[in-house]
């Protein structure tokens, strides 16, 4: 099942042809904040209406959506879904369960608290076990599906309102700026005053900087994602995946990279680059290094 994403209206076609073969009502589920070091993880869940009454102007991927638009998206699918559902998983949660095992069990959660029952479930990227109904994972789901986007919308939007409001309570970290993902400026406040109740204890950086030593990179799951060295602004709008390494641990890696490549009679590679991928522990994609190394 291969829908065309050539139009807006093509963004529904998971949905029809499952409708064709008496699979609906379709729910999508999709979360904001797994790749975050502070806040909560956020799911949720859609079923949107048949026909055009589930048409939802400028629905897309919520990455792909400019603040303002996203509320505006926000309104309408809460306006016209048939059911939604928004799940929050706290920090601590996150690092009892780790992140990927916390989404899996939002995104059941999620989907059960939906007042409709679905007969079927598009998931954003992975298979999702025990569910509650027959299912299918969708590459970039939240480009290609309605309800996924729809579900990508409803947990950015409910993450990011609850980051504003908890920037109130710990004002020195800028969270309603950067949500709780890994920027320079939040690294810098993580240095200057250390993790506060909202950081993830699970995650290296905030391990480190609770410990005096804040040198972490960013390692992309996806080479040749639009990434600078040195860090994005916003890694979670750049790229679908990251994950955090020590800094020392990298500059070995690459150091060893490099020799293993001049050994073999190649030219060695820059420092930002690894000659042989890594690869990532959870999801087993290749991952390259963002960040230059002495």
């Amino acid at each position: 099942m291969k829908p065309r994403r050539s139009s807006q209206g093509n963004l529904y076609s998971y949905e029809r042809s499952l409708a064709r073969i008496g699979l609906d009502p379709v729910a999508g589920a999709d979360e904001a904040g797994r790749g975050a070091c502070a806040g909560p993880l956020v799911v949720g869940a859609a079923i949107l209406a048949p026909g055009r009454a589930g048409m939802i102007p400028e629905l897309a991927d919520s990455k792909l959506l400019t603040p303002a638009a996203r509320e505006r998206v926000y309104a309408q699918v809460i306006k016209r879904a048939l059911a939604w559902n928004a799940i929050v998983i706290s920090s601590a949660e996150v690092d009892r369960l780790g992140v990927h095992k916390a989404n899996l069990e939002g995104m059941r959660r999620a989907v059960a608290g939906l007042p409709a029952r679905p007969s079927y479930v598009l998931t954003d990227g992975f298979p999702v076990a025990g569910i509650g109904a027959p299912g299918l994972a969708v590459w970039k789901g939240d480009r290609v599906a309605a309800c996924i986007a729809a579900a990508s919308v409803i947990a950015k939007v409910t993450r990011d309102r609850l980051m504003v409001a908890m920037h109130d309570d710990f004002p020195a970290y800028g969270f309603a700026e950067h949500k709780g993902y890994v920027t320079k400026e939040h690294q810098a406040a993580l240095a200057a005053h250390g993790p506060c109740a909202q950081h993830r204890r699970s995650f290296v950086n905030v391990r480190m900087s609770a410990a005096g030593r804040p040198e972490v990179c960013l390692r992309v799951l996806h080479p040749g994602d639009p990434v600078a060295a040195g860090g994005p602004a916003d890694p979670v709008e750049t790229v679908d995946e990251f994950e955090i390494i020590e800094a020392a641990d990298l500059a070995t890696e690459v150091r060893d990279n490099r020799r293993r490549s001049t050994k073999r009679g190649r030219e060695a590679f820059p420092a930002a680059e690894l000659v042989e991928p890594v690869q990532s522990g959870e999801t087993g994609r290749l991952v390259e290094t963002v960040v230059e190394v002495p």
